[in-house]
């Protein structure tokens, strides 16, 4: 049996990649809810700030999905 190293770093640089992606938008989303909830308290605008969110958390669940869709496919 051979192992095809390149193949194997690739997965694996591919994978390390979009899990730190993954997570650092999923920060920026809890970090925009937590900007809403400051300029909520100020009586300022939420509206960006939660559109914001909605977006980095729907980005999110399209990743997840796309990458379930690849596993069962």
């Amino acid at each position: 049996m051979k192992i095809d190293w390149a193949a194997l770093g690739s997965v694996f640089g591919v994978s390390l990649a979009v899990t730190v992606g993954l997570v650092a938008l999923f920060t920026l989303g809890i970090t925009a809810l937590s900007h809403r909830e400051r300029a909520a308290s100020r009586g300022g605008s939420t509206a960006l700030a939660l559109t914001g969110a909605y977006v980095c958390f729907a980005a999110c669940a399209a990743a997840v999905v796309y990458g379930i869709q690849l596993i069962v496919a």
